[in-house]
């Protein structure tokens, strides 16, 4: 196995694990847990990701994706005095002992204290209870940056399911998408990404549809990749922050590897639901500077 580092401006560094021979990827069922998050209160969360986790590995779950912040909601006020490490903090321990619990991966969003540092992050945990990736967000709003630090780094793991990339939320809305390609650059497969998506009291989802900002973003780079990307975002009113009174309201997404949408969460404050896709992640066309040849001959 190697380490290969890609140093970029402003400090960036993209970390890759290159295996000499891996497996080709492996079908696998996706659940997308599109769950209520009370802002602040960690135990309330935790207790309904377990509800969630149970009846997601009940149903044949391989990979079991929860929202952005699970554990203390995006821009609760909670994170500058509630926040824990990683990986002997509560959330931690009650996704690992998850994991191992039912033989299944778990990627979720929670809220890290790193020394003097609170980060919005994300971890990937393996069927073993091993943390094997953990993500700080990188392109977090401004409203965020009271609460959160940033996140300087990308990663990907490997799976008998692929290799695996992970963003969080608005990492892939930098222009180009530069974060998420970056991402299908280093190997990925597949790429997940826990969410937070909410909008202003009294929006109105006839007139103006939510999605298409995620689509947009989501679908040329899966596309011009072959890659998956799956997006599962919370429910729920928020109760403070400068967000206060604004709903979580899910839409969860997965683009397939052709760029299409394979499955699109139901909108609301109260649709507290799981999905299940099946992802079937291909043999990856190209590699390195041999995309411009792919996208070439497939034009």
């Amino acid at each position: 196995m190697r380490l290969f580092i890609l140093v970029l401006s402003a400090g960036m560094t993209l970390l890759s694990q290159s295996v000499s021979a891996q497996n080709p990827p492996k079908k696998f069922k996706l659940a997308l847990v599109q769950m209520t998050v009370v802002g602040g209160d960690r135990k309330a969360n935790l207790n309904h990701a377990r509800e969630m986790i149970d009846e997601a590995a009940l149903n044949q779950a391989n990979v079991i994706l929860l929202p952005e912040a699970m554990d203390l909601g995006w821009t609760d006020p909670s994170a500058l005095t509630e926040a824990q490490p990683i990986p002997d903090g509560q959330t931690c321990q009650v996704l690992i002992g998850l994991a191992k619990k039912h033989g299944v991966f778990i990627c979720s969003g929670l809220i890290e204290k790193a020394g003097d540092s609170v980060f919005n992050s994300a971890i990937i945990i393996d069927p073993e209870g091993k943390i094997i990736l953990t993500h700080r967000k990188i392109n977090e709003l401004d409203i965020g940056h009271p609460y959160y630090a940033l996140g300087n780094k990308l990663n990907v793991c490997h799976t008998p399911y692929g290799t695996f990339g992970l963003l969080i939320c608005a990492d892939a809305n930098t222009k180009n998408q530069v974060l998420t390609r970056s991402l299908a650059y280093m190997g990925a497969d597949v790429i997940l990404s826990p969410s937070s998506w909410a909008v202003p009291p009294g929006h109105d989802n006839e007139k103006d549809p939510y999605g298409s900002l995620w689509e947009n973003a989501y679908e040329p780079v899966a596309k011009d990749f072959a890659v998956w990307i799956a997006s599962a975002s919370n429910v729920g009113k928020m109760t403070a922050g400068p967000w206060k009174d604004w709903n979580g309201i899910g839409c969860s997404l997965v683009i397939d590897n052709k760029g299409k949408i394979a499955v699109k969460g139901p909108y609301g404050a109260d649709a507290d639901t799981i999905l299940y896709v099946d992802v079937n992640p291909v043999a990856r066309p190209a590699q390195g500077t041999e995309w411009e040849g792919y996208w070439h001959a497939t034009k």
